[in-house]
């Protein structure tokens, strides 16, 4: 490790822009998606449940009866997170369904984005139903350049699409360093729900 003297100036100027509404990606093949942006979903939930405004979670891959450690936080603090999906592609007994389900969680999705009373949405692993080609990418696209200019949103999942992150304002690479699944360890409860 090198050490280095922390800065005595300001490194950057403050931007001048109008403030509005961001589009921002989590993508990559690193762990921490997600997680990043549940932590946006609660500072802005934090920010914004006073001010009447609403966040809301989508997860295109979760089913609708995911009980994981996010959904009993988020059910207690009153941050609506759904399940749009019926899980692990691999597990589906109906990829068609899989796919129906996807399409049915976008019009659900699209609507919440459009309606104008959100101050963030997040669309948790929105990239997987997009590269498999189950919901149309043109739509996805049309709906994020067109929703109302407050609104922010956040997608995630890996491979995400070159013309969302062309789109994107903000977007985040997770890499692969290292993972414990790697060397043989399984998913921690708490940790990788």
């Amino acid at each position: 490790m090198q050490i280095e003297s922390p800065p005595t100036e300001k490194r950057y100027e403050k931007p001048e822009g109008e403030r509005r509404g961001l589009l921002i990606v989590h993508t990559g093949d690193g762990k921490g998606k997600s997680t990043a942006a549940f932590g946006l979903a609660l500072r802005a939930f934090g920010r914004t449940h006073v001010h009447g405004k609403q966040v809301r979670i989508f997860q295109f891959m979760k089913v609708p009866s995911a009980r994981f450690g996010e959904h009993r936080m988020f059910e207690q603090m009153g941050l609506p997170i759904e399940g749009l999906g019926d899980g692990f592609s691999w597990k589906s007994k109906d990829l068609d369904h899989s796919a129906q389900l996807a399409r049915d969680g976008w019009q659900r999705a699209k609507a919440a984005i459009l309606d104008g009373r959100h101050f963030l949405l997040v669309l948790d692993e929105i990239t997987y139903p997009l590269i498999y080609g189950w919901l149309p990418l043109d739509d996805v696209l049309q709906t994020l350049r067109e929703r109302p200019r407050d609104v922010h949103v956040c997608l995630t999942g890996r491979r995400c699409p070159p013309e969302i992150i062309e789109l994107a304002d903000t977007v985040t690479e997770m890499g692969l360093v290292k993972h414990a699944f790697q060397a043989g360890v399984p998913a921690q409860r708490g940790i990788e729900d």
